[in-house]
């Protein structure tokens, strides 16, 4: 049985993704997913994507406002865009997106049905289910909004869902997950991601199995039943007792607080598995990204095993002059994404670091070191798929280092380091949404 993964608070951020940051998120969303793919496969990639600090740290390394709820839409938008020309090829599609974009979910996986083979029915109404259950069965406060539906040519799928409270002013996302899925009235989330509002109507909990058999049987008797249990229960100052007296609040019908968070831990294989409790993780409203927000350990282990590893595993890689140093940084928070442990995620700030942010924080995005990044990854994936690992074994092995060096690595200051990265902005094309240029 799948279980919740983790919980986060995202606060309601609005705006638009500049074109000169969707284009490069989409290619580069295109590459970490080859890469994965290659490595561990395509249900492994359905495991990450359903894993909530994994989902936020991808936006985060992208480029996106590394703490608003902007990257899901972004994410998802990206995804599907890049991943659009090699889908047959991956055997990977990504159906629906925001607003009427969800509601088109049903006729997408459809033809994909028609176009592979593969069984759209009971994929339709997973969706279906999903989309219901999220909106109506968890009457938790948040109004879906978004709803992606993630399906390998085997059958296999995620969803990612979000719903807003704007009175709250935040966000909450839905990770789900079909691997090992019995019953989608059971408890069956694979991650719940937001902050608790109070009192949570959870119909989709194992606990409320008798209050949906409860409602099923008011429904099927009609309303005189239905009329006759409000006047029994009523007490003598006029207030309603809870329409199923034999179910109570704390046998589950409602959740108080938040979720419990739950975390996954690395296979063999680096596949994420159901594990301990997870951290919450709660993202503020602000928008700079502050020490208090970023693991510095790892933080100084990615950017030494970048130093360490760089000169010698990325003679060949680094092609262009003049391009180096800062490139093997942004690939060593890559190599992380795609072969890092979970646990290694609770910080998506620290992604931040790889590709700046397009609101400016951490600092401005660096448009030359994107470039060389995406570069990068594709010519090492393409030698790949013609037998030679060479170069994407040397990106793998950034990870392995920072891993080995996390205990003992030193190095500046968080706010010593943003400050180098803004004074370097303008070598590395640094631009944000406040640039006026075209």
């Amino acid at each position: 049985m799948t279980r919740r993964s983790g919980s986060a608070d995202l606060p309601l951020h609005g705006g638009r993704v500049p074109p000169w940051l969707s284009l490069r998120m989409a290619a580069l969303g295109r590459v970490l997913v080859e890469a994965i793919v290659h490595h561990y496969g395509r249900d492994e990639l359905l495991r990450r994507l359903a894993h909530p600090f994994w989902f936020q740290s991808l936006g985060a390394v992208m480029g996106m406002d590394w703490h608003s709820s902007g990257i899901t839409t972004s994410v998802i938008a990206a995804l599907k865009r890049g991943l659009a020309p090699v889908e047959r090829e991956l055997g990977l599609y990504v159906c629906g997106g925001k607003g009427g974009h969800s509601r088109r979910t049903p006729d997408e996986l459809t033809s994909i049905g028609d176009a592979t083979g593969l069984d759209a029915a009971p994929l339709v109404r997973a969706s279906r289910l999903v989309a219901k259950i999220d909106s109506a069965a968890v009457q938790d406060g948040y109004d879906l909004y978004l709803h992606a539906f993630i399906v390998s040519r085997d059958g296999r799928w995620c969803v990612v869902q979000q719903g807003m409270s704007e009175q709250r002013r935040e966000a909450r996302r839905y990770h789900w997950l079909s691997e090992g899925l019995r019953s989608f009235l059971d408890s069956p989330h694979a991650a719940i991601e937001g902050r608790g509002g109070g009192t949570i109507v959870n119909l989709a909990d194992v606990r409320a199995q008798r209050n949906r058999e409860a409602g099923l049987t008011l429904v099927h008797d009609g309303p005189a039943r239905t009329i006759a249990t409000l006047r029994r229960w009523r007490r003598a100052d006029g207030r309603a007792l809870s329409l199923f007296p034999e179910t109570e609040l704390d046998a589950g019908w409602a959740e108080h607080g938040e979720p419990e968070p739950r975390s996954a831990e690395a296979g063999p294989t680096g596949a994420l598995r159901a594990g301990p409790a997870l951290p919450h993780l709660q993202l503020p409203a602000r928008h700079d990204v502050r020490a208090a927000d970023v693991d510095l350990k790892r933080l100084h282990a990615t950017l030494a095993a970048a130093a360490d590893r760089g000169p010698g595993d990325f003679a060949e890689l680094l092609l262009t002059p003049g391009v180096g140093a800062r490139t093997v940084a942004a690939l060593a928070f890559v190599a992380e994404v795609v072969h890092g442990a979970p646990a290694r995620f609770s910080d998506p700030a620290r992604y931040s670091l790889a590709h700046g942010g397009k609101d400016g924080h951490p600092f401005p995005v660096p448009l030359r070191v994107y470039d060389e990044t995406i570069r990068v990854l594709k010519q090492a994936l393409e030698r790949a798929k013609l037998g030679n690992a060479d170069r994407l074994c040397a990106i793998r092995r950034l990870d392995e280092q920072a891993r080995a060096l996390e205990h003992c690595a030193t190095g500046p200051g968080f706010e010593a380091l943003v400050a180098q990265e803004r004074h370097d902005s303008p070598a590395y094309g640094g631009r944000s949404v406040n640039d006026r240029r075209r």
